[in-house]
């Protein structure tokens, strides 16, 4: 039986779909929190102990969520997925695509070297930097995005610049912004309330989306945005591909913003490589979890699977 590691701090609603959808497939999911993997190069061969899995590995990785923690913590969590790599192990995502994605700018320069429509964007580590930036910014009558370069469900984000017709200052860089300010120019909202969308990459393949609907700026179902299925046409489509693509994606979820009335007038604002998807399932009918463990079966384990058949049958 093939044995999957679900990498992830917690034993959620998310894991236990993702160990369905394993167990529907023959395989079985065993949660690995990263916080309690070691280095031990007495113990085994490839010198990892993995909790659950004895002196062995796993025969594949789902990555569902890492914990925060101090700098040479989650290097040394990332570093297991490194490990688990370069080992050959598929890992689903793989620490590059993590670490491309949870970087903002990073994600930033990559969507924008594809050549991918996104708003305006800066990161600079000088206080007085930004602040010239946000100036120049709110004199052209533009609103700024102040994002931590690390967070996520849209958390921490704060408006500065020329926000509802005054300046509104950068707060200091110091306090939950690690000294470092990325700022994205702001997209007004082109209806009353405004929308965004949440799109579904599997495997290269947009699959699913949902339109979230919020009279706040922030969208985020986690911030109480109210979520409904969107049919995926042509230009969401391709965009969250393209996007999934340029950061080197097992899946993704890709936020896109409406910037004009057309429907090719979309930019990216985000891309999330350890992307949840509770609010997303209850939009479709399709089993979200089955098509990432199909996607990890058939594309990434498609050499461990002809070699098990090999086996059974010889």
């Amino acid at each position: 039986m093939m044995r999957v590691a679900i990498i992830s701090d917690e034993s959620g609603w998310h894991v236990r779909r993702l160990q369905a959808a394993l167990r529907a497939r023959g395989a079985v999911g065993r949660v690995l929190d990263l916080a309690d993997c070691r280095v031990d190069t007495t113990a085994s061969r490839h010198g990892l102990v993995l909790p659950g899995f004895g002196r062995a590995l796993p025969d594949a990785a789902i990555v569902r969520g890492i914990a925060g923690g101090s700098f040479e913590q989650v290097t040394r969590r990332l570093g297991t997925l490194h490990m688990l790599r370069d080992l050959g192990i598929p890992v689903y995502n793989d620490a590059r695509a993590i670490e491309r994605s949870v970087d903002k700018a990073m994600t930033s320069l990559l969507l924008h070297a594809a050549g991918i429509p996104m708003p305006a964007t800066w990161a600079v580590e000088s206080q007085a930097q930004a602040q010239r930036i946000v100036m120049r910014e709110s004199a052209a009558g533009h609103a700024l995005v102040l994002k931590p370069l690390f967070g996520s469900q849209g958390k921490g984000l704060q408006l500065v610049g020329q926000v509802e017709g005054q300046h509104v200052p950068l707060p200091s860089l110091a306090k939950g912004f690690g000294g470092l300010a990325y700022l994205q120019r702001y997209i007004p909202p082109r209806t009353t309330p405004g929308f965004d969308w949440r799109v579904l990459v599997i495997g290269g393949r947009a699959v699913a989306a949902m339109r979230r609907t919020s009279a706040d700026w922030v969208h985020n179902a986690a911030c109480g945005a109210a979520c409904e299925k969107e049919e995926l046409n042509p230009a969401l489509t391709k965009l969250a591909e393209a996007a999934a693509q340029a950061l080197d994606m097992d899946y993704a979820g890709v936020d896109l913003l409406p910037t004009g009335p057309g429907q090719d007038d979309i930019q990216v604002i985000e891309v999330n490589g350890v992307a949840a998807w509770r609010s997303l399932q209850k939009t479709t009918r399709m089993d979200l979890a089955q098509a990432m463990v199909d996607d990890l079966l058939h594309r990434k384990c498609a050499g461990l699977l002809t070699a098990a058949a090999r086996n059974i049958s010889g």
